[in-house]
């Protein structure tokens, strides 16, 4: 019974990124933790891997489609992977099961999910669809420039930060990264963020997931039954997407996130 529940969650939260993009490991670490009891280490360790094998697949699609921007990809990852050899140091130091790692990234799990709900309404509040239409053209106008950063350290330094809170959370690298790609490159069209978005989660996740392996906070089976559950999942999501009120699904996820983001930092 257990086993069907695991997969059906992973089904669960594959429709949700399949419909929005967003809920990938923001809702699946809260599910493990809340719901079924896995203990924060080994929720954020199995996570990480189900995020980068979700995400290869969307990275691939979305390269043949030539939209990943991989200037881009590459200055979120030279802050990004750096970020998260260090914070997987800092676990080592520290040992992942260790009451003091425990609370550190319980504590940051809460931070980082009340910050994917704001990043999640902000996005439902300032990006309709008329405005994302009219910024779309205004992008394309700009394209020779679109993979310009206001400012070369910016993303660099963006992409450390996330880079430290998806190692420690498994949270941020969907919404948040969404929100500091379009801050950051102001000029990019809407698709070319998201792939890039996607495109670099790949090797972060993976990099931050495999340290979490090496520290023995993985659960295999548990990873392998999220992911026959989220493939499907994220199948029928992305078929479904033109035919669901997306605002009121990225609303209603806004408002979970930061009750389960509440409920960790009170903890």
């Amino acid at each position: 019974m257990h086993d069907f529940a695991f997969v059906f969650a992973g089904f669960a939260v594959g429709l949700i990124v399949g419909l929005t993009g967003v809920g990938g490991g923001s809702l699946m670490t809260p599910v493990l933790i809340f719901f079924f009891g896995v203990k924060p280490h080994l929720a954020i360790g199995t996570d990480l891997l189900f995020a980068a094998f979700t995400k290869m697949g969307g990275t691939v699609s979305m390269a043949r489609q030539r939209l990943v921007p991989w200037r881009v990809v590459g200055l979120l990852c030279a802050g990004s992977i750096p970020a998260a050899l260090a914070a997987l140091w800092l676990l080592h130091r520290m040992g992942p099961a260790t009451a003091q790692a425990q609370h550190l990234m319980t504590s940051t799990l809460g931070i980082a999910l009340l910050l994917t709900a704001a990043a999640t309404a902000y996005k439902v509040l300032v990006f309709s669809a008329q405005r994302q239409a009219a910024e779309l053209a205004a992008r394309r106008a700009n394209a020779a420039n679109a993979a310009e950063p206001r400012h070369w350290s910016l993303p660099v330094l963006l992409g450390a930060v996330i880079g430290t809170l998806v190692t420690f959370t498994s949270v941020g690298a969907g919404a948040i990264g969404v929100t500091v790609l379009l801050l950051v490159f102001p000029h990019l069209p809407l698709p070319r963020i998201i792939a890039a978005d996607i495109a670099y989660a790949v090797p972060l996740t993976l990099v931050a997931g495999l340290g979490h392996a090496s520290l023995g906070s993985v659960d295999w089976p548990l990873l392998a039954q999220l992911l026959a559950g989220s493939l499907p999942g994220i199948w029928l999501g992305s078929r479904l997407v033109s035919r669901t009120p997306e605002r009121l699904i990225r609303s209603a996820l806004s408002v979970l996130l930061a009750w389960a983001g509440a409920k960790l930092v009170l903890i």
